[in-house]
């Protein structure tokens, strides 16, 4: 996956951008923490729970026809949850106090969701070409003999015939 460092980098920047956060972390679709930055809440437990959440969310707007998962919110008496789609692969959770400005919060989640997709769905990218190149070497360990240019013969084009139409369903002109 995405280095942590840079997923870490990501959270606190979001942070910054929102003052009323009080934590944030970025989980894999399996549940597998890629980085947090939660001080005072279990981060492996909000994982776990962000995951769980993650499930009944895109099964919920399936089921209604919303279309893929993007975002849910769940409010609290003393604060917000939200947790949005980060790419293909991972999920970022924020955590913010309850005097949030809301817009600001979802705007900026949204966009912190994007970067932190982009770092994992870029790293998950290059570890599948990495993999498929080892699978290659070992399925094919003699080299290939490159094959020889192809020489390719001038290709001539005839004239077409003009198209006629006959029948009932030519276009004719009309009156109007």
């Amino acid at each position: 996956m995405a280095s942590e460092a840079e997923i870490l980098d990501e959270l606190r920047r979001l942070r910054a951008r929102v003052p009323q956060l009080t934590g944030a972390l970025a989980t894999g679709v399996d549940g597998l923490l890629l980085a947090q930055d939660t001080p005072g809440v279990e981060p492996e437990r909000v994982a776990a729970l962000t995951v769980t959440a993650l499930g009944v969310a895109v099964r919920m707007a399936d089921a209604t026809g919303q279309g893929e998962f993007r975002e849910l919110i769940v409010r609290g008496v003393y604060g917000y949850v939200a947790t949005y789609a980060a790419g293909r692969g991972a999920v970022l959770t924020v955590l913010a106090q309850d005097r949030v400005h809301v817009g600001r919060l979802l705007l900026e989640g949204r966009r912190a969701g994007a970067r932190i997709g982009e770092l994992v769905d870029a790293e998950a990218a290059a570890e599948a070409a990495a993999e498929a190149v080892v699978a290659e070497e070992r399925t094919d360990p003699a080299p290939r003999a490159k094959a020889p240019p192809k020489t390719t013969t001038a290709r001539t084009r005839t004239a077409r015939a003009p198209r006629t139409t006959t029948g009932t369903n030519a276009r004719t002109t009309t009156e109007s």
